[in-house]
């Protein structure tokens, strides 16, 4: 039986394609016998450059031996003009969506090229990059009682276990400035939260994980040390369990979970309704 040919996808945008890319994505991820190689082509705002990505096309066509997949949230019309003719599956995004909703709304769309353009300006900009510099700042325990006050949610766990991705990603993407806390081996022995964290218990939520998988992830950060060993991690995950439970937090296992589905059970649990950027 012969193995599925890898198709090449094009994510083609007059902006940075992270929108052609994350709805490709979305459907791409139907179909998980297929094999994929991925190609973002961003800021293709005029002809020429739309003349050269069409070029690129034709020539992966010719290597594959298949037509490729284009992706394309192109608003202009002279470069929609310079891909039409190639041979690909030419999904254009905004068009499937942008004609439906003029005619739903009864007005046209402003076609603005460059879904980013003048965001820097905005609140909601300056909003994400202060929470990204919070989650920094607040990393791995180092926050003070009175900065944790700041926080939109506290993020405990032991070490490891994905706090630290998903505090940026929450930052990155909602806008929300996420503390962490590492569990620690004398919060165990105390079998209570240290102080600071009982007086914002409301925005406290615990993320844990399989034992094997945090030695797997220890291992590589201390190869064949106590803290990586199978037991320590047993332990450290089942007395953080233990804990959390005792102290009524709500928590998740992150094993099999991607941080996307992390930070959306996290805003669900925390009632945090932020815009995604």
């Amino acid at each position: 039986m012969s193995e599925t040919p890898i198709r090449t996808v094009f994510f083609i945008s007059d902006g940075t394609g992270i929108t052609a890319e994350t709805l490709g994505h979305s459907l791409l991820a139907q179909f998980p016998d297929a094999r994929f190689r991925q190609v973002r082509v961003p800021f293709v705002d005029d002809l020429d450059k739309a003349l050269d990505c069409a070029r690129q096309i034709r020539e992966t066509a010719a290597m594959d031996g298949v037509r490729p997949i284009v992706f394309s949230t192109l608003v202009n019309p002279d470069p929609l003009s310079g891909l039409r003719e190639v041979d690909a599956l030419f999904v254009d995004l905004f068009e499937q969506f942008i004609n439906p909703l003029e005619a739903e709304l009864g007005q046209r769309s402003t076609h603005t090229v460059g879904r980013f353009h003048g965001i820097a300006e905005s609140s909601d900009y300056k909003a994400r990059i202060e929470a990204i510099n919070f989650a920094m700042a607040h990393d791995d325990g180092v926050s003070s009682d009175g900065e944790l006050a700041d926080a939109d949610v506290i993020l405990v766990g032991v070490s490891r276990s994905g706090k630290t991705p998903t505090s940026l990603y929450l930052a990155v993407q909602f806008g929300v400035k996420a503390a962490n806390y590492p569990l620690i081996p004398e919060d165990f022995e105390r079998n209570k939260l240290p102080g600071e964290l009982h007086r914002h218990r409301s925005k406290l939520f615990g993320l844990t994980i399989a034992p094997e998988r945090l030695s797997q992830i220890r291992q590589e950060r201390r190869p064949n040390s106590r803290y990586a060993s199978i037991e320590n991690c047993r332990f450290e995950i089942d007395a953080a369990q233990k804990l959390m439970r005792r102290e009524n937090i709500q928590w998740l296992d992150s094993t099999s979970k991607s941080i996307e589905e992390i930070s959306a059970t996290i805003l669900q649990a925390v009632r945090l309704n932020r815009p995604a950027y």
